[in-house]
């Protein structure tokens, strides 16, 4: 963590056997704490999620934009997409 930098405490629910895991590799060395696990964790995810929006955005630039509510609700079906209320999404 860097000094100065904004932080809050979050509560994140893992599975047993995920924290099992993390605390295995704490106790390895391979990492220094759960909490900069999680912190390392999300941070990965965050740019990976960054790059594949990227991705898309070329994809659709390419391909003639943005997709229609048909092409849409396919892929969500084929994807399998739940749809979340913003609630849930929080």
């Amino acid at each position: 963590m860097v000094i100065g930098m904004a932080t809050r405490k979050v509560t994140v629910t893992l599975e047993e056997d995920q924290l099992d895991r993390v605390r295995a590799l704490v106790d390895a060395g391979s990492t220094s704490s759960v909490s900069g696990f999680v912190q390392h964790a999300v941070g990965i995810a965050l740019d990976d999620v960054a790059g594949w929006g990227a991705m898309l955005a070329e994809a659709l630039r390419d391909t003639g934009g943005e997709l229609s509510r048909e092409e849409r609700s396919w892929a969500d079906e084929v994807l399998d997409v739940k749809k979340r209320s913003k609630r849930s999404a929080a």
